[in-house]
């Protein structure tokens, strides 16, 4: 059983080296190590060595990885929906106005393109 999780006193410091693995991986060196990464993989699907599904699991790896706080809101937005929020005819999107110039009906936009008439 591990006891140190439920002393308070452990608590800051397990929070700070979380944190500390969190920048790290997000961080200047995380971006590095993920650009070389992709160059690799894409090099050696280039020249055939890897198989496609191969690279595209690098490359979805630093998707999740990158996006992982936005994935993380979305998983919570979803888990606490906004209270009292209902679905009423007046919440409904609408068309906007029309705000279109109003144009002579012969006009013609491409009036004027730059293309030369020889």
């Amino acid at each position: 059983m591990v006891t140190f999780l439920s002393s308070p006193n452990d608590a800051p410091a397990l929070i700070s080296a979380v944190e500390w693995v969190r920048d790290l991986l997000t961080g200047t060196i995380g971006t590095s190590v993920a650009v070389l990464a992709i160059a690799w993989v894409g090099f050696a699907l280039l020249q055939g060595r890897i198989p496609v599904w191969a690279g595209v699991r690098v490359v979805l790896g630093c998707f999740i990885l990158f996006g992982a706080p936005v994935i993380a809101a979305a998983f919570l937005q979803m888990a606490r929906p906004e209270p009292n929020v209902s679905f009423t005819a007046a919440t409904r999107l609408t068309p906007p106005a029309n705000t279109l110039p109003n144009h002579p009906p012969q006009f013609d936009p491409y009036a004027g393109a730059s293309v030369p008439n020889y």
